[in-house]
């Protein structure tokens, strides 16, 4: 059975902002020891449109499921395959089939294995 996950956790949304464009995040964790609603290590998850600019903090980029799926490109004209019911992502033609215990999972997975082969 799949587990629920709303948006990429702490240490994939680290390894994402490096290869992701920053635009394409929908949300961001931001340092803040003062909020009351930390979701992780310090860190409060705040969807973009509560955006504030301010220095002293740290902004970590985040990415729902919907702004993971927009990202995954089309390779050879085609478009990857989600199975929902084995939280899977399969690209037909080339060697990239993974799984996970939920979707945004196996969409940073996907999207890690797309960039070790320069596909994104």
């Amino acid at each position: 059975m799949a587990t629920i996950k709303g948006f990429t956790d702490k240490s994939q949304s680290k390894k994402l902002e490096f290869i992701l464009p920053r635009e394409s995040a929908d949300m961001h964790y931001i340092d803040d020891h003062y909020n009351i609603s930390e979701v992780e290590d310090g860190f409060s998850m705040y969807w973009y449109n509560e955006y504030q600019n301010d220095d002293k903090r740290d902004y970590i980029p985040c990415w729902s499921l919907s702004a993971l799926l927009e990202v995954l490109p089309k390779i050879h004209g085609l478009k990857p395959i989600l199975d929902l019911e084995e939280c899977s992502i399969q690209y037909s033609g080339i060697d990239i089939y993974v799984t996970a215990s939920n979707l945004i999972d196996a969409c940073v997975e996907t999207i890690l294995k797309l960039h070790e082969q320069n596909l994104i």
